[in-house]
């Protein structure tokens, strides 16, 4: 279970880390080369498709964080956890709900899901 939450706070950290260079150099620790990522706003693959979404994500909701709050649960190659976006200290604006998909200790696959949005 270790492994999986220091892989799930470096997918975190992926969504947090506004220096492309930085945020590019996670996406390649922490995915697979041909991983896949979905939620009700979109679907990429690859990691360009991924920078690309996060980045896309920074700009609409600039000034936010991802935080987790509480530890995945994880069995076999599969992993959920919820997530939350906001202001520390603050009600978050934003929380949602992801499955991923384990190989070779890097996520393969994203489902995500989202249960709050702001607004």
């Amino acid at each position: 279970m270790t492994d999986v939450r220091i892989l799930v706070e470096q997918y975190i950290a992926v969504w947090n880390e506004t220096d492309a260079g930085k945020r590019r150099a996670l996406v390649a620790d922490v995915f697979t080369a041909n991983a896949g990522y979905t939620d009700p706003l979109g679907a990429v693959t690859g990691h360009d498709g991924i920078d690309q979404f996060v980045a896309g994500a920074q700009q609409q909701f600039g000034g936010l964080t991802f935080s987790l709050p509480a530890d995945p649960d994880a069995h076999h190659d599969l992993a959920r956890f919820q997530w939350y976006l906001g202001t520390p200290g603050a009600d978050p604006v934003a929380i949602g709900f992801d499955v991923v998909e384990l190989e070779d200790g890097k996520i393969a696959k994203v489902h995500g899901f989202l249960d709050k949005l702001p607004g």
